[in-house]
């Protein structure tokens, strides 16, 4: 029966809010949103009433990486028949709204989620008011098409408990599926580099050509230059302090997360740099792999890779926190039909996390 099968989706949901390690992968995005959306009900067989249509729309906040918070209000509506003869005799309408908490496995352009939501619901039908308890609980996903529009679809079993009775029955056991869209407000965070003011404790005298020099070839003049020695390839912010670092090409052996002796040399002077003049940035180290193997086998070695690096860089006395990231084959950068892709698509990057 629809209850039994609406009950296993609401055990699944609440196994699914077991705790997942966070992940690093990109700021925190906390703006607010509006979702508006169109339902499919499936009612409940005691309802002697055919599946209806109806919508509704929500307003959310992002907390976090993982959860959302949100207000919702719909609208249903379907038609009902006589347990007897199987006629006509009125149209049930559900008017009400729920305090829902969503729960994301992760950000990506995909994101699954689950979902539990509490809150009210209005019943009319032949004539007759009554307002009544719901709770819901199910399973859904997000797809980005950009940063201000995502696609919003979900699976929710529905019970509603009233306080007066329908036919002789005072609870039901519906299910919705929901399509609609997410419309966040405002610019989606991005990586930024944390900039602070030059410390200046007393006059220095600078030498007047200062402003025409880049020793470390980062783009920075060494004027301003607060990271000196920054090694060659990295991406710096206005003060010449890295921001990322990628090693691509030949840094690993074939297969294998062992380090060769150019990462080893790169990665060298990237730990004399931040020995010498230290920061306070988190480092991400994220590894990536090509489209060849199979998914599972790809993350594995992304993940070696991206372990090997944290541990060569905690042997050099880096005092930065240094997390590892496996991202395997999930965030190409080139083609991978191409052998020049699929290179450009296995590397590891190191990111420094604004606090």
């Amino acid at each position: 029966m629809l209850k039994n099968n609406l009950l296993t989706i609401a055990t699944l949901t609440g196994i699914s809010f077991l705790p997942l390690t966070q992940a690093a992968d990109q700021l925190v995005d906390k703006r607010w949103y509006i979702a508006p959306f169109g339902t499919l009900i499936v009612t409940d067989d005691d309802r002697h009433a055919d599946n209806g249509w109806g919508g509704g729309m929500g307003f959310g906040k992002m907390l976090n990486e993982h959860f959302n918070v949100e207000l919702k209000g719909f609208y249903e509506g379907f038609g009902a028949y006589s347990p007897v003869d199987s006629s006509y005799i009125g149209t049930w309408q559900l008017a009400g709204g729920t305090a829902d908490v969503q729960y994301f496995f992760n950000r990506n352009r995909f994101a699954p989620y689950t979902v539990i939501g509490l809150g009210g619901m209005n019943t009319h039908f032949r004539g007759n008011d009554t307002t009544g308890f719901i709770g819901e609980a199910g399973l859904g996903f997000t797809y980005e098409v950009s940063d201000n529009f995502l696609l919003r679809s979900d699976v929710r079993y529905r019970y509603n408990n009233n306080q007066d009775r329908f036919q002789g029955i005072d609870q039901f056991h519906d299910m919705t599926v929901n399509v609609g869209f997410v419309i966040p407000f405002g610019a989606k965070p991005t990586y930024l580099a944390q900039a602070e003011a030059p410390i200046v404790d007393a006059p220095v005298a600078v030498a007047p050509d200062c402003s025409t020099l880049d020793a470390d070839a980062d783009g920075v003049n060494d004027c301003v230059d607060r990271c000196p020695g920054t090694p060659e390839g990295s991406k710096v912010d206005n003060s010449g302090c890295p921001v990322r670092l990628i090693l691509k090409g030949e840094h690993f052996n074939y297969d294998s997360a062992e380090l060769t002796v150019k990462a080893k040399e790169i990665l060298d002077s990237l730990a004399n740099s931040l020995i010498a003049y230290p920061q306070k940035n988190d480092i991400e180290v994220q590894g990536h792999a090509s489209s060849e193997g199979s998914n599972e086998y790809n993350m594995r070695l992304s993940e070696r890779r991206a372990a090997s690096v944290v541990d060569y860089l905690r042997a050099k006395g880096i005092a930065n926190k240094l997390t590892a990231t496996a991202f395997g084959e999930t965030r190409p950068v080139a083609d991978n039909s191409t052998e020049a892709g699929r290179a450009e698509n296995r590397r590891v990057e190191l990111i420094w996390i604004e606090n």
